[in-house]
């Protein structure tokens, strides 16, 4: 009976509140309730603070490198978690002392100070405490009661979801500091210069009262107000046992806070270009702690402004320098140019770092380590260094001379360019152009027929900061094989200021090989350092870097870019507007800021290990540095890149068949097999010959075949060096109104011989020993016709041009430019 009772009742009860819920009288207050709750739940605005904050970069220390004023115009630094106990105890010990234990309102506060303004019949306290003074911060209220009591409930809210430690942080970030400074961090370094961890507790405790009136900080204005409020406020910290007398009293000798001062400018360019980087629609996360080195930031920047007063007798206004490390990519010095702000003809705003200009010779170490990579050369193998004419190309050496042929490795050392472009000839600038996009160079914008072969000479735009992480990635690759005998897809990426990217999984095969990158390092190692003559190698102490330099066509840009196993160094010198200026060359003038920047970091003479594993051991012909052949005489064992393999075997060597004298060439025709001498001769073809023997004493030409031998198996003796077949040519125009003329050149093997010329059959006249001749072409198609005395005859073809016509990105005046 009883538990039928308690059901009949339960049901009663169910019955009767389901009743309850149908009178309008119950169900009204319920949905009144149940809004109010939803309203006090999402009282708070998202995201709280809506204002713009100023861009702020640190260094990997947290030190700061600049800030740039926020959008409104306000000193307004990102939010910071990170609040000084020092702040803390004297934001708290002035504005709110209950603050730890109250839920958002002070009850006890808000009573005294509704007595204190009947007493006085104004408002002269307002009872607010920092968790309401947040709200007021972040919603911009009005004082009024009405919004007084919004603020109440806001704070109630406000304390619901954060913490107090982070409500400190909240007005710390955000409370007004006087004139146009918002935030603690931001006025510590507007008013003293420093961080705000690093002030005393009389420089804290005047940044404390400041908020409260922050009109107060300007000078002339209350300052003894300002005063007082400060001291009072360390006597109150002294009476709380916060700080002892002692400190109480010393801190109330220190100056208040006088005029703003300025914020650091130590790296203003890369200030500058994080603010072009970072997303316009996101006003936060505006302040970032960067890879730079606060110290060797400013000892870069200042080897920059001693050398800028030097070279700035010769108008040139703007330097730039970039300091990487290897293993990660992290710029630790980024100098994006001069500063000097207030001279605007310097133009030194301009970020040049990160500015596409013409990178002279810069690239020639690329294409040196792809072609050993893909085995068109080895080390050594020598590239021909003859004048060259490709579709009205005509690339010369900074020296206006020519060695005929040079070794792959010193032509890289010395920067030679025709070399240069004979291999980029034989490698394909397609290739080429590929092999850089996937070193992370962006600016190559155009197709690759857009460059053509005036690629590896400047014919492109590159920028110093992607130049200096190609090279940076090269010695990363080396490094990490020698490491652990692998590739990895990661090695090659752009520089960072931020963080280092992400891994990537292993390659069987990189896109430079170890060996290659190692040779190539061996031959920039070798380049003579200004003012040194090789004397470096005698001092334990100095750094074994392996150097390029570069200088765009009209010494418009000078460039240096510095390699070791940690570091890269990139220096660029020129002039913004792209004036090019006399003695403008890297070797001048970015090879020494060069050198003294590698002086400031650790010295070290570890150098690139040989990656063994990474390379073969091959037979070498001493004489073309190519793979021996069946006639190489002089072979030395080598080790070089795996693709070395695929490289050709030696073109120069031949077996001459000889008269019992050795003095003469004889076929079977005018001697017997028996009576001939065979012997092995390195022999160059006529034009590189022609070149080579003036540079190489040691050079035995070919003797000349006798006189009553058949000529049918004769190679052919003579050649035409300029002009080459199919060229087009400008002859310019004199002062005279007539046409001037063209030098013409050629070489023959026999010394002394004559060598009759031809133009569309038109007899010119005879050359002896020096085969030049001197001619007078109008535009049009022609034929040059050369024959020496024993028959030989060779033919060109050129065409002679009304009016420049310019290739492969080059007019034909840059087609001669010299550039190293």
């Amino acid at each position: 009976m009883k538990n039928n009772s308690e059901m009949h009742t339960s049901v009663r009860c169910n019955i009767a509140f389901k009743n309850t819920l149908k009178q309008p009288k119950v169900y009204i207050p319920l949905a009144v309730i149940l809004f109010l709750c939803t309203a006090f739940w999402f009282c708070l605005p998202k995201p709280l603070f809506k204002r713009p904050t100023s861009y702020v970069i640190d260094d990997e220390q947290g030190q700061l490198l600049g800030a740039a004023i926020a959008a409104d115009g306000q000193w307004r630094f990102p939010y910071d978690e990170a609040v000084p106990d020092k702040f803390k105890e004297c934001i708290i010990a002035f504005e709110d002392k209950r603050f730890r234990h109250h839920p958002g309102v002070d009850v006890l506060a808000f009573g005294r100070a509704i007595r204190q303004n009947l007493k006085s019949q104004k408002v002269s306290s307002g009872g607010s405490t920092l968790t309401m003074q947040v709200i007021r911060l972040a919603t911009h209220h009005r004082r009024t009661i009405w919004n007084k009591m919004i603020e109440m409930v806001m704070a109630l809210r406000l304390e619901l979801t954060y913490s107090k430690e982070e409500i400190l942080a909240l007005y710390a970030s955000n409370a007004p500091f006087g004139g146009n400074v918002i935030g603690l961090n931001a006025a510590a370094w507007r008013y003293y210069g420093r961080s705000s961890d690093k002030l005393s507790w009389g420089e804290m405790a005047a940044m404390a009262v400041l908020p409260n009136a922050p009109s107060l900080v300007h000078p002339g204005k209350n300052r003894k107000l300002l005063l007082k409020k400060r001291n009072l406020l360390l006597d109150k910290l002294a009476q709380k046992h916060i700080i002892d007398q002692s400190t109480a009293e010393l801190s109330k000798l220190e100056p208040m806070p006088d005029k703003p001062l300025k914020l650091p400018q130590i790296a203003p360019h890369l200030l500058e270009r994080f603010k072009a980087e970072h997303p316009p629609q996101s006003l936060f996360n505006t302040r970032i702690k960067t890879t730079l080195r606060a110290g060797l930031q400013e000892q870069v920047t200042a080897i920059l402004e001693r050398h800028h007063r030097i070279l700035k007798a010769n108008e040139i206004n703007n330097l730039a320098a970039v300091v990487l490390d290897v293993e990660t990519g992290k710029a630790l010095a980024y100098a994006g140019n001069i500063f000097h702000p207030a001279d605007e003809g310097l133009q030194s705003n301009v970020d040049v770092a990160n500015a596409p200009r013409s990178p002279g010779s810069t690239l020639k170490p690329m294409l040196y380590a792809a072609m050993l990579h893909d085995g068109f050369i080895l080390p050594n193998t020598l590239v021909p260094d003859i004048p060259t004419q490709i579709a009205g190309y005509h690339p010369e050496n900074f020296d206006l001379g020519y060695d005929g042929a040079v070794p792959a490795s010193r032509a890289l050392a010395r920067s030679l360019n025709v070399p240069a472009v004979k291999m980029l000839q034989k490698y394909k600038y397609e290739r080429f152009y590929e092999v850089l996009k996937k070193m992370s160079i962006t600016t190559l914008n155009q197709p690759a027929d857009h460059y053509g072969l005036s690629l590896i000479l400047g014919g492109c735009e590159n920028t110093l900061w992607e130049l200096s992480g190609a090279y940076a990635s090269m010695a990363r690759v080396l490094n990490h094989y020698n490491q652990n005998n692998r590739y990895s897809a990661a090695d090659y990426h752009a520089p960072v200021y931020q963080a280092a990217p992400l891994n990537q999984p292993t390659e069987k095969n990189g896109l430079l090989d170890a060996g290659s990158v190692y040779y190539t390092f061996q031959a920039m190692e070798e380049v003579m350092r200004p003012g040194e003559e090789m004397l470096w190698q005698q001092f334990a102490s100095t750094q074994r870097i392996a150097w390029k330099t570069g200088t765009s066509f009209g010494f418009r840009d000078g460039w240096a870019i510095g390699v070791t196993p940690k570091y890269v160094v990139g220096i660029w010198v020129g002039n913004t507007t792209g004036e090019g200026r006399p003695d403008l060359t890297g070797i001048n003038t970015a090879a020494p800021v060069l050198f003294e920047i590698f002086r400031l970091l650790p010295v070290a003479r570890d150098w690139f290990k040989a990656p063994v594993n990474a390379m073969v051991k091959i037979d070498v012909c001493k004489e073309s540095g190519c793979r021996a052949g069946e006639y190489c005489e002089h072979i030395a064992q080598m080790w070089v890149p795996s693709g070395g393999l695929k490289s050709p075997v030696c073109p120069y060597h031949q077996l001459v068949h000889l008269d019992a004298t050795r003095q003469w060439q004889v076929t079977t025709d005018c001697e017997s097999p028996e009576q001939m001498v065979h012997q092995k001769w390195f022999v160059l073809p006529p034009s590189m010959e022609y070149y080579y023997k003036a540079r190489n004493y040691q050079y035995r030409t070919l003797p000349p075949f006798r006189s009553d031998c058949a000529v049918a198996d004769k190679g052919q003796p003579i050649e035409i060096i300029y002009p080459k077949d199919d060229a087009k040519i400008y002859i310019p125009i004199e002062a005279d109104g007539t046409r001037g003329r063209m030098i013409c050149n050629a070489a023959h093997r026999q010394p002394g011989i004559k060598v009759f010329w031809h133009l569309d059959n038109q007899y010119l006249g005879v050359t002896h020993d020096y085969h030049q001749m001197a001619l007078t072409a109008p535009p049009g198609k022609h034929i040059l016709t050369l024959v020496d005395a024993n028959g030989n005859t060779v033919k060109v073809r050129f065409t002679v041009l009304d009016k420049e016509k310019p290739r492969y990105g080059f007019s034909s005046n840059k087609s001669k430019s010299r550039i190293t």
